[in-house]
């Protein structure tokens, strides 16, 4: 890892949001998953998410049993692993960028525990992360990760979904780092053909909840649904619509022109 990154993670993800903001427009963050299908294709899909005007990006850990996930994702999990894919090549795809654009590492709890939170912490920082966002590990069981990851001041970005209770939201906002992750629909990842509309409201309130942005996603998949969410939030992420692409191309100079193509297009959409 070079020594590009001189500003803690935290300053870069609010910068990152704050140029967006600054530009009129919505901060994208495009998901991607880490050594799928291979280490040379997630390098340069990473590379390609940079040049074609990603904010920040969310970096997927392979993992066997991804909760959150949906078809696309979880079988992107199950062909990376299958192929090798460990913690480590995964976050290869982060180092590649060398501090480009803001990463943001998403892991489930049972790979963080496995590490224990102080190596995990350690090891995303040497990696280049900017911050890390871990699904299934919910508020109350979050204060030691939490601490781990300021104490190298890295983000713990908490979720909020249209189930969370009100008072539980307003906690989850007072303890946010980075941005606040809205989940738009119950259920798990995927393409939706459109975005639900009780979203607005759970928008406003995360808002009102929290000092930190806010960034929406879960069935996010064209430029207008994103362009949507750039009337309610600070940040779109999209996840399966860009897997569907990588896990579709036959090699990873296609992988990285269907991507950039696509984010070009959403990049477009978000900034009117």
């Amino acid at each position: 890892m070079s020594d590009v990154v001189t500003e803690t993670g935290l300053a870069r993800i609010a910068a990152a949001f704050d140029a967006a903001k600054g530009d009129g427009r919505t901060a994208l963050m495009p998901y991607m998953m880490g050594a799928f299908p291979d280490e040379a294709t997630a390098a340069a899909v990473a590379g390609a998410y940079a040049d074609s005007g990603a904010d920040l990006i969310e970096l997927g850990i392979p993992f066997s049993d991804p909760l959150a996930d949906g078809p696309t994702i979880h079988d992107a999990d199950t062909k990376a692993l299958a192929s090798g894919a460990t913690f480590e090549k995964a976050l290869a795809a982060c180092e590649a960028i060398e501090g480009r654009v803001p990463v943001v590492v998403m892991c489930y709890a049972n790979m963080v525990l496995k590490l224990g939170v102080e190596r995990f912490a350690d090891r995303i920082a040497a990696a280049g992360a900017a911050g890390a966002i871990v699904p299934d590990m919910p508020l109350e069981e979050a204060t030691e990760m939490r601490a781990a990851l300021d104490a190298k001041d890295l983000a713990l970005v908490p979720l909020v979904a249209p189930t969370t209770p009100q008072d539980r939201l307003e906690r989850i906002g007072d303890a946010a780092r980075g941005f606040v992750y809205i989940v738009s629909t119950t259920g798990t990842t995927g393409e939706r053909k459109e975005l639900p509309a009780e979203l607005r409201d759970l928008a406003s309130r995360t808002r009102e909840a929290s000092t930190v942005p806010t960034a929406v996603g879960f069935g996010i998949s064209t430029p207008a649904q994103a362009a949507e969410v750039g009337e309610i939030a600070d940040g779109v992420i999209i996840g399966s619509r860009l897997v569907r692409a990588v896990g579709e191309a036959g090699s990873p100079e296609q992988a990285a022109r269907e991507v950039s193509a696509f984010l070009s297009e959403v990049r477009y959409a978000v900034s009117r």
